[in-house]
């Protein structure tokens, strides 16, 4: 009989062995498959991957000089993740780099990123890591969820946006845009002078915030609001987190400061969340999105447990799709016309030709050709949907490409949007002029404009945003 001593002996010998096989050996594997392949990227440290060189990049890019021909508007994704265009410009629009043990293959290409975005096999799916490091946003809803899982939870969701139903929730995206046009109003008229400093970033996230809050919970979306509100201080602890947090496991599940902040919100989010969802139940029905997700959820799964997470998690999941992206574009569209004066001119003009004086409706929005242009190109300078992340559950070709199982593959949407080989020389320049053709028009390739990423999971989400 083997002593203790020996048992404890091989287990940490087994377990040291795999550890060694899955921090060292398969990477180098992975790496040398893509390699040979003609797949090169910067070499990556033992059990860090490239974490340092990722930090050393950016610490050397906040330090920099800024060297723009129209500071301190910098229209360039260079200036916030500086190691991935680095990279571009030293191993070309294809390269492999490492978070850890997590391999990653940048692709710049808009063919193969078109190929990768419209890929229907459950092979290449939703980063499993998304559902790790995002889970106190996302949970297991619809935007980290793949295969039958995400199949089941699009079928309760989407109906409810598609283009007629998004159409039929214009009434509540005016009543929320007037009831912020006049509070600036009122603050302008309170002031001497009729002059007042307004932010206009926190006012287009309590604009979108009523929105969501309003189509999600009816009555109720005063709650609503409270929940976002909370969300939204999720989201500012949860951004801090750095990328060491995707490569080294364990790191999330640590009793840290940020981590202990993280978990009280979440619980926060989900008891709110689900003292709207009991209210309802004792009340009755409202023909809302909480409704529906509701009444699929109880025709969908069996047990209380599952049907109130599947409520709580793609609550989370529509807030995140559906008002946070509108809201930070919002902020730059407005940012962008308040320093082009002649495009904000432009689009002032066309609207109160084919307003004359009423409320817009999506009749109207089809007409404004100027503001439909501005909006296009603020989307091509800062897309809502700046990165796109796929995994390899098994081995699968993009291309000619060989991917092994287990590889993420990441495009920056920001660099396909700004590359001056696809867009000209002005690619860094706000222009709206250069879509009056069309994105044929604008661009050497149609599929380099991509400013949603791709399916998130709703129908016609995008929709949703252009019409916020």
């Amino acid at each position: 009989m083997l002593s203790f001593s020996t048992v404890a002996c091989l287990v940490l010998t087994f377990f040291l062995l795999r550890l060694y096989f899955s921090m060292i050996v398969k990477p180098a594997r992975i790496r040398k498959f893509l390699r040979q392949q003609g797949i090169d990227g910067p070499p990556p440290k033992i059990l860090l991957g490239n974490i340092l060189d990722v930090k050393k990049s950016r610490d050397a890019a906040e330090k920099a000089p800024l060297n723009h021909p129209h500071p301190p508007l910098i229209h360039n994704a260079a200036a916030v993740l500086p190691f991935a265009e680095e990279w571009r410009q030293q191993y070309g629009p294809l390269y492999v780099f490492s978070f850890g043990k997590m391999q990653v293959l940048y692709v710049n290409n808009p063919d193969l990123v078109k190929e990768i975005t419209t890929c229907t096999s459950l092979d290449l799916g939703r980063p499993s890591y998304q559902s790790k490091v995002l889970g106190p946003l996302l949970g297991k809803g619809i935007l980290p969820s793949n295969g039958s899982i995400w199949a089941r939870q699009r079928k309760i969701i989407a109906p409810e946006l598609f283009m007629d139903k998004v159409k039929g929730m214009m009434s509540i995206i005016t009543e929320s845009g007037l009831a912020l046009v006049d509070s600036w109003k009122h603050k302008v008229e309170s002031e001497e002078g009729g002059v007042v400093e307004i932010g206009v970033d926190r006012c287009m996230k309590r604009f979108s915030g009523d929105i969501i809050s309003r189509a999600c919970f009816g009555s109720s979306y005063s709650k609503g609001q409270e929940i976002f509100l909370k969300f939204d201080d999720l989201q500012e602890i949860m951004s801090k987190r750095t990328f060491s947090a995707l490569g080294i496991p364990g790191l999330r599940h640590l009793p840290t400061k940020r981590n202990r902040q993280i978990w009280a919100l979440e619980k926060e989010i989900s008891a709110l969340i689900l003292k709207i969802v009991k209210e309802r139940r004792k009340a009755g029905r409202e023909k809302d999105l909480l409704q529906t997700l509701l009444e699929g959820a109880e025709s969908s799964y069996s047990t209380s447990a599952a049907i109130d997470q599947f409520i709580v998690d793609n609550c989370r999941n529509i807030y995140l799709a559906g008002f946070e992206t509108s809201a930070v574009s919002a902020s730059w569209c407005l940012m962008l016309l308040a320093s082009n004066p002649e495009w904000q001119t432009r689009v002032r003009a066309e609207v109160e030709e084919v307003c004359q004086g009423r409320i817009p409706d999506t009749d109207m929005l089809r007409k404004m050709k100027q503001l439909h242009m501005v909006i296009q190109e603020t989307m091509r300078l800062y897309p809502p949907a700046p990165t796109l992340a796929r995994e390899a559950f098994k081995d699968v070709k993009i291309g000619n490409i060989q991917v092994p199982k287990g590889v993420n593959v990441w495009t920056m949407v920001t660099a396909l949007h700004t590359d001056t080989a696809l867009w000209g020389a002005d690619a860094l320049e706000f222009k709206p002029q250069r879509f009056e053709n069309g994105i044929s028009g604008a661009c050497k390739s149609p599929n380099a404009y991509m400013p949603f990423g791709s399916d998130s999971g709703f129908a016609s989400d995008s929709t949703w945003r252009w019409l916020s």
